[in-house]
């Protein structure tokens, strides 16, 4: 167990943390996106009722909480600890902030992780306040579906985002979310040991890929509930 424990506070162990968290957590991005594209149908009953289910799990979605909680709290702390280290190890920061080719990879997404990550995480706290822990039943945000009441998340998200300010806001935490994950992605496997001289480009491009998309999917949600007036 000691040895286990060293390995983890370790370099190595640290990047391999940062990145095992970073995978459960983009595919909870990945998840979160698919149910919040519900908002594109124009059906409030639809959205509400995706919802409705997640509350419905009770204890079930509480551990699930806990633990991307925990996933989370240990990719921002590792992160932290890995720029830390590595300002320490070189206090002057390279002059050249172009890629270097090759393994390295240098991009504004790898340039900018702690930052882009920092600012996402701070989306996260207002967006789970606003949400998740916002205006329920008790202040009038309630419908009938299926003859059962359930909280109206869809009328406060749709009141949300017909507020510029929100949209704007939103679609800016977005696109740092795009810039982080172009990154994150390949970056993690590459963490996790797998290099490969055919697949790694492969997996670098379908990366940068994916981050566009989900930034994209993300942000069109806010745009479309503005221009559109949906209610």
């Amino acid at each position: 167990m000691a040895s286990l424990g060293t390995s983890l506070a370790s370099s190595v162990g640290r990047k391999i943390l940062m990145s095992l968290t970073g995978v459960v957590m983009f595919g909870f991005v990945v998840g979160h996106l698919v149910g919040n594209l519900q908002l594109l149908s124009g059906d409030a009953d639809i959205f509400n009722r995706y919802g409705h289910f997640l509350v419905s799990l009770g204890g079930l979605l509480v551990l699930v909480e806990l633990f991307l909680i925990s996933c989370l709290v240990i990719h921002v702390v590792t992160a932290l600890q890995i720029v830390w280290g590595k300002r320490k190890a070189r206090p002057q920061a390279y002059a050249s902030q172009k890629s270097a080719g090759g393994k390295s990879r240098k991009s504004l997404g790898s340039s900018t992780m702690i930052y882009t990550g920092l600012l996402v995480l701070v989306f996260i706290v207002i967006h789970v306040r606003t949400f998740k822990y916002g205006p329920a039943e008790a202040e009038g945000y309630v419908t009938t579906i299926d003859g059962v009441e359930v909280r109206d998340l869809h009328r406060l998200v749709v009141e949300k985002f017909q507020q510029i300010e929100w949209v704007v806001g939103y679609v800016a935490a977005m696109i740092l979310l795009g810039v982080h994950l172009s990154h994150a992605f390949w970056s993690a496997f590459q963490s996790l040991g797998f290099y490969h001289e055919r697949y790694t480009p492969v997996l670098y491009s379908a990366g940068r890929a994916l981050a566009v998309l989900i930034s994209l999917g993300f942000l069109i949600i806010p745009i479309w509930i503005y221009f559109s007036g949906a209610s």
